[in-house]
This record gives structure tokens, sequence and C-alpha cells, in this order.
């Protein structure tokens, strides 16, 4: 029997905050959910929200290098440590800049890491 996995958290990290998107695999539908600032909020939204994926923006040079820095691969390192939901990367070069381009006007930052995590997660449901 194949399960289908329903509930996916999108994932834009960033040192200070990190952005969350909540999406369903029968939808393919990502929607911006929250910011938090710590690993341990996000393995405990993940219990919580039943994730059963997750997608965690890659992150990547224009000229599409790895430009993962080292607090980046401590994070997805943990992570993977600490849950039993598959973790899928996906390339998030500019996530940010379309987030200020579909917004029209800068709004306050804790929705744009919100949003950007939600561009990560539909850029994923779009390529699979």
């Amino acid at each position: 029997m194949n399960m289908k996995i329903e509930n996916y958290l999108g994932i834009d990290w960033g040192s200070k905050r990190i952005g969350l998107a909540l999406g369903s695999g029968e939808t393919k539908l990502a929607l911006p959910f929250k910011t938090v600032a710590s690993l341990q909020e996000v393995i405990s939204l993940i219990k919580l929200e039943e994730i059963e994926a997750i997608v965690l923006g890659d992150p990547r040079k224009m000229s599409g290098e790895e430009a993962k820095n080292k607090e980046w691969s401590l994070f997805w390192q943990i992570l993977q440590k600490k849950v039993e939901a598959p973790i899928f990367l996906q390339d998030e070069r500019l996530s940010s800049k379309a987030v200020d381009a579909l917004e029209g006007t800068k709004r306050e930052k804790v929705s744009r890491d919100e949003m950007a995590a939600a561009l990560i997660l539909q850029s994923y449901f779009d390529s699979h």
C-alpha cells in the first residue's frame, strides 16, 4: 500500500528567524504559517501539526554552487536526527526577493520569512 504524504512543512531558515509554511500533499498548496526563533520550536510544531514531510530551503549562490554555512548545516543535521519525517531540500535562491516583488511594498520582516517558506514549499510542490 502506497502511503500519500498529506502534511508538509516548508522551512526558510535564517540565523535569527525561521519562516514556516504548511502545505497539503492533496491540494499541493503552500500557505505561510508562522515565524519561530529556534530549532526546538520547529521540532515541537512538527509533532503538534503531525507533519509527515519537510521541505527545507537549500541555500545556493546564483551560480548554483552551495552557499550553506555552518549554522545552516548544523540546523539540518540536528533536524535529521530529531524527526522521523523525510526532509527534502529545495533551492531557495531569490525566494526573499520574490516575496518582495509579490508584495509590492516592504512588509514587516516576520511575514517575509513566512512567505519565503511558502514559496520554497510551493516550488517543491510545483516541481514534483
